[in-house]
């Protein structure tokens, strides 16, 4: 059976003074179209060089990464990236930051007339009509990601690949954010891959949850399928109990089987990292 999305057996090192260093060994997850795929690991556990691999950002040193039948080699606007950081041009609006990626994948297949409706639709879709003529510098940071979101969706991306687009955020606008990525995807139905380092949102976004085993080597320790029914609402799951199970047994996994080992199980409890810390 063919998958929407392969990651069949990747293994990366990259080399360093002290030798080559393995970072991946043997990953292998198939996804499906549609499907909401959250990432989550400790600090150091490979999740960003997965999705940088997905991203054709990386060569895997072995395996490789197939979407709809193609190998991926290089990277494309069939699979658009989300940074923590929204990483916009300062000296552009919101509506030409969309633009640039707009005309980078649409240039001579939509008309100027069709491109514009397309951008401000993006826009809408996060909530950003009103500011479209804006400047980063005029707009908060999660009024930023939500270009930033507008930007790779605007691309039409198979794959959405997020990485902890929300860790920068304060926990309300992080909330607001996440319920209008949950709208977009009952909307466009789009396959997405984020990277979290944050359990509940693993939880409220995810169809599946991908747990990572600590590092060199890292690879895929254990797969939750969240099922859940959509729409979901933060405030209901709060009290149900099939939601906190999936919280307890991502928290279990992280907590007991995969505690940094930099840490003394007699001197401190082992903790999730924050989501400021390195992927």
């Amino acid at each position: 059976m063919n998958h929407y999305l392969e990651i069949d057996h990747v293994g990366i090192e990259f080399p360093t003074k002290d030798g080559p260093f393995r970072a991946l060994q043997d990953v292998n997850l198939k996804i499906e179209q549609g499907e909401f795929i959250s990432l989550i690991g400790h600090s150091g556990c490979g999740k960003s060089t997965v999705l940088n691999i997905v991203a054709g950002l990386y060569q895997a040193s072995e395996g490789g990464v197939i979407l709809e039948g193609r190998e991926v080699s290089e990277p494309g606007p069939d699979r658009a990236v989300v940074f923590q950081n929204h990483s916009l041009l300062p000296w552009l609006t919101a509506y030409q930051n969309v633009e640039l990626a707009v005309k980078e994948v649409f240039k001579g297949k939509k008309s100027k007339a069709e491109m514009a409706e397309w951008i401000n639709h993006n826009l809408e879709l996060v909530h950003m009509g009103h500011a479209a003529h804006k400047r980063p510098d005029e707009i908060s940071g999660g009024m930023k990601q939500r270009v930033g979101i507008a930007r790779a969706l605007a691309m039409q991306p198979k794959v959405l690949l997020m990485d902890e687009p929300f860790g920068a955020l304060d926990a309300l606008t992080r909330a607001h954010l996440q319920d209008s990525l949950m709208e977009i995807q009952n909307e466009l139905n789009n396959t997405v891959i984020m990277i979290t380092h944050d359990v509940d949102e693993a939880v409220l976004l995810s169809d599946r949850i991908v747990m990572m085993t600590n590092g060199p080597a890292a690879t895929i320790g254990e797969v939750l399928n969240v099922e859940l029914e959509r729409p979901r609402n933060r405030v209901s799951l709060a009290d149900d109990a099939q939601y906190n199970h999936y919280r307890s047994q991502v928290l279990r996994f992280l907590y007991e089987r995969q505690q940094n080992p930099a840490q003394s199980s007699a001197s401190k409890k082992p903790k999730l990292v924050s989501s400021g810390e390195a992927a």
